[in-house]
């Protein structure tokens, strides 16, 4: 009887730290990859305000000069855009942390979705831009590295 209760208790542990652990996303579908998918992509950025809400000078930390390591809220209105950007010599990681937007990438000729709870790991100097097609605002936090001036 005591192993039966162990075993739901771990059980259940175990689900609910699945559960609550995001999701990484970003991947295209198979045979959907392309070699530049991103001809007549958006360069302007719409309805999407981006607030760097901390960072942190890494030389300071690390030694790596004139790099910041930096926190962003971006909220994007439905039909709004994150305009074309390369993730060259900048890394991230993206959480949807509500709504849902779409990822456009150089290497994927279909859009990749990402929902509330998906991360999204920005690197490997990928280019791309993202909208939100649905009906409400995308909620996005941003872990990036920065070249300072």
């Amino acid at each position: 009887m005591t192993f039966n209760r162990m075993t739901l208790a771990v059980l259940a542990a175990t689900a609910s730290f699945v559960a609550a652990t995001p999701a990484f996303a970003g991947t295209c579908p198979a045979g959907k990859t392309a070699a530049n998918a991103l001809d007549g992509a958006p360069t302007a950025p719409s309805d999407v305000t981006d607030t760097v809400i901390g960072s942190v000078d890494l030389a300071k930390e690390i030694g790596v000069a004139k790099r910041d390591l930096r926190m962003r809220r971006l909220v994007v209105q439905p039909g709004g855009i994150v305009p074309l950007h390369s993730h060259a010599g900048r890394p991230a990681l993206i959480i949807v942390v509500s709504g849902a937007v779409t990822e456009y990438r150089s290497s994927c000729s279909v859009g990749i979705d990402h929902a509330a709870g998906d991360i999204s790991s920005e690197s490997d100097g990928i280019s791309h831009w993202w909208r939100n097609n649905g009906k409400t605002p995308a909620v996005l936090l941003s872990a990036d590295v920065k070249a300072r001036d």
